[in-house]
């Protein structure tokens, strides 16, 4: 049997949601909770146990990728004992997570060479390519189509009701950082798109980039979404008044009309597709509330936040 590493917490999720997790030896510290539970971690990252602000990581790692010093490092010989046929590792992002070169440079010295397979997709249809990428180099190229049936039919439940009510597009922001605010990219910007959202403010299968408050405040978005990566929504709630503090908050559409919400970060940033279903099924729960209710499995992954409370207060 082959044996595989992971070196991206999407690709760990992937290869359980399609049942391969026989073939997985080895996973990143920021993987799934049930492969920590179950396999090595193989990459770790100065960053481990840090409770750093938002602006604190953002310079962090601006510094690290100026002066070309890698925060991600293999434990060498972990993967030298796993002996993987296989690594999946990324391209997309060198900041937020490790990418092939600093994997090849790791594996140089291996008895035995595995293959590496770079995952790294632009688009939501690029993510759903991927797990036939993934399934196809174990040999069970069949396993995903089974796996992506499922989640298109998933998709196809949430645009038909929409176009059932003819639901008009909510005007959308979703933040993929608070310190700088950072808009929405890739893939994030189609999943908005089949929850009936339009983000005008994103960069739709390009990177997310640095946006202004002000230019924010022009926008005037009717439904907020913070779901700052790698945050969960309580540690998102800890930074939340970069933004309430900020000239203009009050004035947001958003705000007024009681519709700003945090999410957890894995339904969005994690490129795993069945968590970003899961994604497009939370933001049609948010942006269509008569139309479409937020599943119960994901009740505990975002928060209402009450900003008729904040104004009146």
């Amino acid at each position: 049997m082959l044996k595989v590493c992971s070196f991206l917490p999407a690709i760990t999720q992937m290869l359980y949601d399609m049942g391969l997790e026989e073939h997985l030896h080895g996973i990143t510290f920021e993987c799934p909770k049930q492969a920590l539970k179950e396999k090595k971690p193989v990459v770790r990252c100065v960053l481990e146990g840090k409770n750093l602000t938002s602006i604190e990581i953002d310079a962090l790692f601006s510094a690290s990728k100026h002066q070309g010093k890698d925060l991600y490092y293999v434990d060498e010989p972990l993967l030298a004992e796993i002996a993987p046929d296989i690594i999946f590792t990324q391209d997309m992002c060198d900041i937020c997570q490790i990418d092939t070169a600093c994997t090849a440079a790791a594996v140089a010295n291996l008895e035995k060479q595995p293959e590496l397979i770079s995952i790294s997709p632009e688009s939501l249809e690029d993510v759903f390519q991927s797990a036939v990428t993934i399934a196809k180099a174990l040999g069970k190229e069949e396993v995903a189509y089974t796996y992506l049936d499922g989640l298109h039919k998933r998709i196809d439940i949430v645009v038909d009701a929409l176009r059932a009510e003819r639901a008009l597009p909510k005007r959308i922001m979703l933040m993929e950082w608070l310190d700088p605010i950072f808009n929405c990219g890739h893939w994030i910007p189609h999943q908005i798109a089949y929850a009936g959202g339009v983000d005008m403010l994103s960069n739709p299968s390009g990177d997310s980039i640095v946006t202004q408050w002000d230019k924010i405040v022009k926008y005037n978005p009717e439904v907020l979404v913070i779901a700052p990566c790698g945050f969960t929504v309580d540690r998102t709630l800890e930074e939340l008044h970069i933004l309430t503090e900020k000239d203009g908050w009050n004035s947001l559409k958003a705000v007024q009309d009681n519709a700003v919400f945090i999410a957890d970060f894995d339904m969005f940033t994690q490129s795993s597709a069945n968590t970003l279903v899961n994604g497009i099924e939370l933001l049609a729960g948010l942006f269509h509330p008569d139309v479409m209710q937020v599943p119960e499995k994901l009740s505990k992954k975002y928060k209402h936040i009450k900003t008729d409370k904040v104004l009146q207060g």
